[in-house]
């Protein structure tokens, strides 16, 4: 069996989170968190990070920040997960999708201009498999119309555009990680401020409307409840679990990238066939090798190599349904004017499998199978 995916483990975790816990501080924000925070102030540029349970969580209190309500408009992609349009829908805010390029499954800038409307707030832009979208045409549509961005990093920790982090293009950032991710502790995420202005109240919402930050730096001589919150910190056997792969990140990302590009070199004749579509990196983008996908000729065609493989021990999976047409998107959104890519391209996008420890054995078999689908 080939699994799709094994939550990555560099072999310092097991260290890290015993010392948490012998030293009596395994509730949130303790040395292992503020080691957290440090490591991906290092590696993004970020002005603040800070850990959240969840990059659902961490989207959730971006949404806060940007004090969007009832009656106003936040554009984002329908090929994305539920938690990105959750975030805003549980503000009241109504949900707008844009069509995406089919190139790289981002957002098409054009058809955000489409989307904005005088009740726009915010644009989210999706960092599709680690591939970062075309940020400088979406900072001046942003600029332009005097919006917010809140970035979905969620797949981008460690990618680049133009030698940015992924996460520090917009006002807020926002990471997952999950045990599907690049980096992972189980559950959990991280909200990067590029914004000074917005840290003070970040720290007040994620220690449940409280401003005990402010008291523990001595700030104030007590704490009481100050804002709306939730307790978004996770605890500290989380963020030892996950200190030591922020601070070896290139060793993850460089294994990962080694798999990736064997895929890649390994399904170009295919490709030169017109059998696959494989996935466009953008010009200036480092991406992560997050995942490594393939497009088939339609639906039907993935549903038969997805179980072809399944046959065969390989677990290939397909992913997002579009948000606008599930129950929820139709209740919360809308989409903005042509679904021309949207729908067409997840139904023929298939995730092959793709984690740090994947052999080159096992990648070169995955290979070998899909060839022997189409022969």
């Amino acid at each position: 069996m080939i699994p799709f995916n094994v939550p990555p483990y560099l072999g310092g975790e097991d260290a890290h989170v015993l010392d948490a816990i012998h030293g009596h501080k395994i509730c949130g924000d303790g040395p292992f968190t503020k080691r957290c925070h440090a490591a991906l102030e290092a590696m993004t540029g970020a002005h603040k990070a800070l850990l959240t349970t969840s990059g659902s969580s961490a989207l959730e209190l971006a949404a806060i920040l940007c004090d969007v309500g009832p009656g106003d408009e936040v554009v984002m992609p329908s090929f994305t997960f539920s938690s990105t349009a959750n975030a805003f829908a549980l503000r009241g805010a109504t949900v707008v999708f844009a069509d995406i390029d089919p190139a790289t499954m981002n957002l098409d800038p054009a058809c955000v201009r489409e989307a904005i409307t005088p009740r726009t707030r915010v644009i989210v832009p999706v960092h599709y498999a680690g591939v970062c979208c075309d940020m400088d045409a979406i900072g001046a549509l942003a600029r332009e119309h005097g919006l917010l961005v809140v970035e979905d990093a969620a797949q981008a920790v460690d990618a680049e555009r133009d030698g940015k982090a992924a996460g520090t293009f917009g006002d807020i950032g926002c990471f997952s990680f999950h045990e599907t991710k690049n980096f992972s502790m189980g559950e959990g995420g991280a909200l990067l401020l590029n914004d000074p202005r917005l840290v003070e109240r970040a720290e007040i919402v994620r220690e449940k409307g409280t401003d005990r930050s402010r008291f523990y730096r001595g700030q104030v001589d007590k704490y009481t409840w100050v804002d709306i919150g939730s307790s978004i910190l996770p605890s500290e056997i989380n963020a030892a679990y996950l200190l030591p792969q922020l601070e070896n990140h290139g060793r993850i990302t460089d294994w990962r990238m080694a798999r990736w590009n064997q895929y890649d070199e390994g399904f170009a004749d295919l490709k030169t066939a017109g059998r696959l579509e494989l996935p466009v990196i953008s010009e200036g983008c480092r991406h992560n090798a997050h995942m490594y996908y393939i497009k088939c000729a339609d639906l039907a065609e993935r549903t038969a190599l997805t179980a072809f493989l399944k046959e065969r021990g390989i677990v290939a999976v397909f992913h997002y349904i579009p948000l606008h047409s599930a129950a929820a998107g139709l209740r919360y959104g809308r989409f903005s004017g042509e679904d021309r890519y949207t729908t067409r391209e997840s139904e023929r996008l298939l995730r092959l499998p793709m984690y740090y420890g994947l052999t080159q054995e096992d990648t070169a078999t995955v290979i070998d199978q899909v060839h022997a689908f189409y022969d």
